[in-house]
């Protein structure tokens, strides 16, 4: 028998958000994951915010809805904010009710910025990594380091002579000024030195090598263990030549101890960062550069066995920058400053992290 097309609208539900969620969803195993870490934030949490006045978004929940965001690729707050008012996934997860309202996308942006001050990103993928059955997955001695482009939330257009009036229209030709005017940039020399952008003033010119195009951009930079290839580190800073082995050297210090070996690029084949990983005692496991040069890395190294499966576990690296870049919208970030993208990419390695771990811990038993 056929049924009829017909909406019942009943006044009362006796249906839980729980029930709505199959048992063998993905998102409970993250959320479990994602739960544990945040009750190791909760004295960070509370210096954030005073003791007195109206209570505001909890920054549970912030933390969780900000992690559906790049689970999801939802792109702006504003459609995040519209995802959770009817998506009983989304609502489940962050931890609102059936009925609970959702906030406006300017109150949670507001709040979410004061998450900022605590460099709770950061923290929140340190609270992950130290997880006793996360720590089971991680090697303390093999590592490998690398870089990549971020495209800064500014227009080629916005980038001006330093100092320039800002109702100043350089290079127009034709249509006088408006939002979008027209712009000729033949024959004109710009660099960092002499232009800045009026719309993200950390962005810098940056070209990633012969032949391509310069852009507005940062430079993230991310260090993984070699046994599953998580993310143990992730810092953002300004788009340099230098930029990616000034970083390097600093993370390596900071999670990599002594004997360990750091596999990379060729763009990492310099004097100066291997001595200074063996000033650090670790061992660089370097590709080795040879085009019109000579490389840094000798036989003492290369001879080694070590040295062979480095070369090939630190193209595992890619993986997490193609999640963050295509899943996690770090391609071309929404944002303008650096502490706010850098906030933004610490907290995108930690969700790849946290897509990844339950996998593991499932495949490892």
């Amino acid at each position: 028998m056929r049924g009829e097309d017909e909406r019942s609208e009943d006044l009362f539900s006796f249906v839980r958000l729980e029930q709505r969620v199959p048992a063998d969803h993905p998102l409970r195993a993250i959320r479990a994951l994602v739960d544990e870490a945040l009750g190791q934030l909760s004295r960070s949490f509370a210096r954030l915010y005073a003791r007195d006045g109206r209570p505001s978004i909890p920054p549970e929940r912030l933390l969780r809805a900000l992690l559906l965001q790049a689970f999801f690729t939802v792109r702006s707050e504003r459609q995040l904010m519209e995802q959770l008012d009817y998506n009983l996934l989304f609502r489940w997860f962050v931890g609102l009710s059936m009925d609970e309202a959702v906030w406006d996308a300017t109150v949670f942006c507001k709040n979410r910025d004061r998450l900022l001050d605590g460099d709770i990103a950061r923290k929140f993928m340190a609270g992950v990594l130290s997880l006793p059955q996360v720590r089971k997955l991680l090697s303390s001695e093999h590592f490998s380091v690398d870089g990549t482009l971020i495209e800064a939330w500014a227009s080629m257009k916005s980038f001006v002579p330093k100092g320039a009036p800002s109702d100043q229209d350089p290079g127009t030709s034709g249509g006088g000024q408006g939002r979008n005017a027209e712009r000729d940039f033949h024959g004109e020399k710009r660099s960092n030195e002499t232009h800045a952008s009026t719309t993200d003033p950390d962005a810098r010119l940056f070209r990633k090598g012969k032949g391509k195009e310069a852009k507005l951009c940062h430079m993230g930079h991310i260090f993984t263990e070699n046994r599953h290839g998580l993310i143990v580190a992730a810092r953002l800073s300004e788009a340099s030549g230098t930029a990616e082995r000034t970083t390097a050297l600093a993370m390596i210090k900071a999670k990599a101890g002594r004997g360990s070996t750091v596999g990379a690029d060729k763009n990492y084949d310099t004097a100066d960062f291997v001595a200074g990983c063996r000033k650090r005692g670790c061992t660089p496991h370097v590709a080795q550069n040879t085009t019109n040069r000579r490389s840094a890395i000798d036989g003492r190294t290369t001879r080694h066995a070590g040295y062979a499966i480095s070369m090939i576990k630190r193209k595992r690296i890619e993986e997490p920058f193609g999640w963050m870049k295509t899943v996690g919208m770090m391609r071309k970030t929404r944002h303008r400053g650096r502490p706010l993208v850098a906030w933004f990419f610490v907290l995108t390695a930690a969700a790849y992290n946290v897509i990844r771990i339950p996998k593991l811990l499932a495949a490892t038993g």
